[in-house]
C-alpha cells in the first residue's frame, strides 16, 4: 500500500492510528495470534442518539454481527440510509494483513491492527490506497462497542463516531 508522505502527516497527526504499513505509533503491537477482543462476538445495535456523523447525514440505521467461524472472525455490517439504500458489507476480521472487503464500491480491503484487549485499529484501503481510518474500543463491560471513522480528502473530510449496543450474543 502506498501512500504519500504528506497523507501519512495528516492521518497520523489528525487520528493518532497505525497506518497499516507504516509501523508508526506504538512500540509493541498485539500479534494476529491473540483472540479478538473480549465479548466482541455477537450483534451491535447503532444507537443513532449515542452517535455523530460529520458531515451527515447518519445511516437510517446500521447493524454489526461479529461471528466465530473455523477460520478465525468474520464481520458483516447491514446499513441502510435515508434515501432506501442498504449495504451489506461481508470481510474477515483477521489482524496484520490486507483481507478483502465485499458488499461495497467505497473500498476494497481492510487491514486490522490489535492495539491492545479492548482496542482495534484498521485502515480502510481501495484498489491499494487509503480510502479510511476506524478505531474500534469495545467497553470493559461489553456492553458498549464505539467505532471512529477518519477519511481526510480534499472536499471529502468524514468524521463519524458511531456508539454500539450489543442486543445479541
Amino acid at each position: 500500500m502506498r501512500t504519500s508522505p504528506r497523507r501519512l502527516v495528516l492521518l497520523s497527526a489528525g487520528l493518532v492510528l497505525v497506518l497499516g504499513s507504516s509501523g508508526a505509533g506504538f512500540s509493541a503491537q498485539v500479534p494476529s495470534t491473540v483472540s479478538i477482543e473480549p465479548g466482541l462476538l455477537g450483534t451491535w445495535q447503532l444507537d443513532l442518539a449515542k452517535s455523530r456523523y460529520v458531515p451527515g447525514p447518519p445511516p437510517r440505521g446500521e447493524t454489526r454481527t461479529y461471528a466465530r467461524d473455523a477460520d478465525g472472525v468474520t464481520g458483516r455490517i447491514e446499513r441502510h440510509y435515508a434515501d432506501g439504500r442498504r449495504e451489506v458489507i461481508d470481510y474477515r476480521a483477521d489482524a496484520n494483513h490486507d483481507t478483502p472487503v465485499s458488499g461495497t464500491q467505497a473500498y476494497d480491503a481492510i487491514r486490522f491492527t490489535r492495539v491492545d484487549r479492548y482496542t482495534t485499529e484498521a485502515v480502510l484501503s481501495h484498489a491499494g490506497r487509503v480510502w479510511g481510518t476506524a478505531r474500534r474500543v469495545l467497553a470493559e463491560d461489553g456492553a458498549t462497542l464505539t467505532i471512529t471513522f477518519r477519511r481526510f480528502e480534499p472536499g471529502d473530510m468524514v468524521s463519524n463516531v458511531a456508539v454500539y449496543s450489543k442486543v445479541a450474543r
